[in-house]
């Protein structure tokens, strides 16, 4: 979260990052705990009506410097594919690991599945092992369960680790045992029992999304025995599951074994029954099975790194259908991370082309020489390098209708914080806040691909190029600057010449009304002049749509803001992209032609509907401030605490209602109330701002105040805890403070100060120096 100063607290709040033992899970339980309400809901991608379904999905496992390493204060690790994956875990070596709430946001905001991990490791693991079947039981031993030596089940741990998920709202757990088990073959048909259990409880508690991933570790004789593919030996572990994770020490022909293994199961128990009253029953498929790739390359065909392409080549999710389990990507990170020189651009560098190939398309990614593998196995040839998304599709985010669209094109860190486009914070070093990630235009980043608009012009389309611009943003850390460079032309109609720029794919409902937001700003070169819109287009053939056109406003900082309303006149879910036409007149058009255009945000949401319907506008109702210890000191100079609020929606003032003279038998309602919720903005982040003075008959207004942070580190809704590193310095000889809470919806707006709130604070009040 971007906070002003520097070391503050990597997790701040009451909430336990993770749990190394049962034991802590079951004290953690000893009191009353809610669910987060800082944790957006998991929405899925829409489906699409002819795209294959058959195609292998990606799964993305972190384990990044043992996970919990994001710091507010300083560049650190960020994934920022999520487009291309499916589901994402949160991975450390804890007993319990819980995704920090913003990889679990970044991941909803784009349809993406976050799970947590239960983990098993070597032989002191082996009790906790035990207590998972037996449950919270006094004097536990080794050789506990029935006179018949069967092993008694509980539902406690299955039960307990479901609602830690609904609490922080996770999607499911990966489940690691890497330990043999003590009591063998009957442990683990126990274990197999117990993982339906737990399956059971995450379908029932946190919806019928929810995942439970066995890990291919210990087999059906309870040894620690890896299989590399699914087989007899693990196949009770799948049944019992809702997908596998084969570990990685496999050579080029077994995917292709465990996938024929797969195809004679009995599809019998590949079903599941239904999981909730509006669900259809999950079947498991050939993409329920992710074939491990270590990116460290560790006992891996292939070699990892760069090299990981090879190995997918022969998992093959597009023909063969089976999916694949990418592990640890930080790779890019820390093989590097002591380089001299090495620094986060580099590093953005080669996870630009692990995941998506060079910055130019002709460009060569040299790759090192895989190792020989060493088990007899023929060398084969994978071809020239490959980035991940040549094997998966970009998915669009949630429908907007569902959820609504957001970005400021952030890729999660920065060197400053803007607020309407005012720079409010400049930091000493950076700032990373996974919380803040967006989608960063999938169609624009990492190469726009222009078209002529509006003609048949035979010239080649302009060169351009996109990159983020941390200097400058309208609201959070960045902008999206496209550059476009147009060479000269003879053309006689050359003096005025048009482009469409797309942006971003969505996927939207057929005859709902949308309404889509964009703030850019422009440059242009000598000679050349920009006429600009916001427009929507079909991705299909087949669609009709309805656009109206955009309104424009021109904001501060140079700014602008262009607004429309669009509908999809066909039937069921389409993709449309959502762009820019850009026409640009040169007066020399036989020169090159150069502009930029820096994208600030851009929000897609249901359109609100119109009179007399009664919309509400969002609001910050009330605040207060708790300071930590309230006899602290006498000035604000280690002044610490928590700041809450609460948020409501204002309706319309009722004297635009007419109610007098209405007949009593009139069938209108007097108003109609807006029954959809989602037509409601709700709130993405607030900005925290300070204000002070030494002399309480001062006036503080929120334009004399200093921003000290946002929220989004700690997963709690409307609460910030105020640390003294963010606070200004000077604040030894000043008595009284006023803290100011500002809204930022999920269209978008940075709400007015006549609807945001403040609350007061007087130390000399606190300390009895005035009465």
């Amino acid at each position: 979260m971007p906070l002003r100063g520097v070391g503050h607290s990597r997790l701040v709040g009451d909430e336990a990052p993770y749990f190394d033992s049962l034991a802590e899970v079951d004290a953690w339980f000893t009191q009353p705990r809610r669910k987060l309400t800082g944790v957006l809901h998991y929405q899925p991608r829409p489906h699409i009506e002819g795209k294959s379904s058959s195609r292998g999905k990606l799964l993305v496992c972190h384990d990044y410097k043992g996970g919990y390493t994001e710091s507010p204060s300083g560049k650190c690790y960020t994934f920022s594919f999520w487009s291309l994956c499916d589901t994402f875990v949160y991975f450390s070596h804890h007993r319990v690991t819980i995704p920090p709430s913003g990889w679990t946001n970044a991941a909803h905001k784009q349809g993406v599945k976050m799970l947590g991990t239960l983990l098993f490791e070597h032989t002191e693991s082996s009790s906790d092992g035990m207590k998972l079947l037996l449950g919270n039981v006094p004097n536990l031993t080794m050789d506990s369960g029935a006179p018949s030596g069967s092993i008694p089940l509980s539902r406690h741990y299955a039960s307990r680790l479901a609602e830690l998920a609904f609490q922080r709202g996770f999607d499911g757990y990966l489940l690691n045992f890497e330990s043999s088990l003590p009591g063998g073959s009957e442990q683990a048909r126990a274990l197999a029992t117990w993982v339906a259990l737990l399956r059971a409880e995450l379908h029932t508690k946190v919806g019928s999304h929810a995942d439970v991933v066995w890990y291919d570790s210990v087999t059906i004789s309870g040894q620690l025995k890896y299989q590399n593919r699914l087989n007899h030996y693990n196949l009770p572990f799948f049944i019992a599951s809702d997908a596998f994770f084969t570990n990685y020490f496999w050579p080029p022909q077994y995917p292709s074994f465990g996938a024929s293994y797969f195809l004679n199961i009995d599809p019998i128990l590949l079903g599941s029954p239904r999981v909730a009253d509006n669900s259809p029953p999950r079947v498991k498929t050939l993409r329920s099975v992710f074939v491990g790739v270590d990116v460290w390359g560790r006992n891996q065909y292939g070699g990892g790194g760069l090299n990981g392409y090879r190995a997918i080549t022969h998992i093959d999710p597009q023909s063969l259908g089976l999916s694949v389990a990418f592990f640890a990507p930080g790779w890019t990170w820390e093989s590097k991370q002591d380089t001299p020189g090495w620094n986060w651009e580099q590093w953005w560098k080669l996870e630009r082309q692990l995941w998506i190939g060079p910055s130019q398309p002709d460009e060569v990614v040299p790759v090192p020489d895989p190792p020989r593998w060493p088990y007899g196995y023929p060398d084969r040839d994978e071809g020239p390098f490959k980035p991940i998304s040549a094997f998966f599709v970009h998915a669009p985010p949630p429908d907007p209708l569902k959820f609504a669209f957001y970005t400021c094109f952030s890729p999660g860190i920065g060197h400053a914080w803007f607020v309407n486009g005012e720079i409010v914070l400049q930091t000493e070093e950076s700032w990373t806040d996974i919380d803040k990630q967006c989608s960063m235009g999938n169609l624009a980043w990492p190469r726009p691909v222009l078209q002529w608009e509006g003609d048949e012009r035979t010239e080649n389309v302009p060169d351009a190029s996109t990159g983020f611009d941390m200097t400058d943003g309208w609201n959070g850390g960045s902008a999206l600057k496209v550059t476009v460079i147009c060479g000269g032309s003879s053309a006689e109609d050359a003096f005025f010449r048009c482009v469409w720029i797309p942006v971003q794919s969505l996927t939207v409902t057929a005859e709902a009304l949308y309404e889509a937001c964009i703030v850019y700003k422009t440059s242009t070169g000598e000679g050349c002049d920009l006429d600009l819109s916001v427009n929507i287009k079909s991705l299909s053939s087949e669609a009709g749509l309805s656009v109206e056109q955009a309104i424009v406003t021109d904001l501060q900082h140079g700014w602008s803001q262009q607004t429309l309303q669009f509908t999809v006149t066909s039937l069921g879910t389409t993709s449309v992209a959502v762009g820019l036409i850009v026409g640009f007149a040169a007066e020399d058009p036989t020169l090159p032609c150069n502009f930029t255009i820096s994208l600030g945000q851009l929000a897609v949401y249901p359109a609100s509907p119109l009179p007399p319907v009664s919309v509400g506008s969002p609001s910050v109702s009330w605040t207060s401030f708790a300071p930590t210890s309230a006899n602290s000191a006498d000035s604000l100079a280690n002044l610490a605490g928590m700041l809450t609020w609460d948020t409501a929606i204002s309706l319309p003032p009722m004297n635009q209602i007419p109610l007098e003279g209405r007949d009593s038998e009139d069938p209108r309602p007097a108003w109609v109330l807006d029954n959809d919720i989602l037509s409601c903005p709700s709130f993405i982040y607030f900005n925290i701002y300070i204000a002070v003075t030494s002399d309480s008959t001062d006036i503080l207004d929120p334009l004399s105040a200093t921003f000290i942070g946002t929220t989004g580190l700690d997963g709690r809704g409307n609460r910030f805890y105020v640390e003294p590193q963010c606070l200004p310095q000077g604040l030894e000889s000043k008595k009284a403070a006023r803290f100011f809470v500002q809204g930022v919806t999920n269209r978008g707006e940075v709400l007015p100060w006549d609807r945001c709130a403040f609350v007061d604070y007087d130390v000399r009040v606190l300390t009895g120096q005035v009465s």
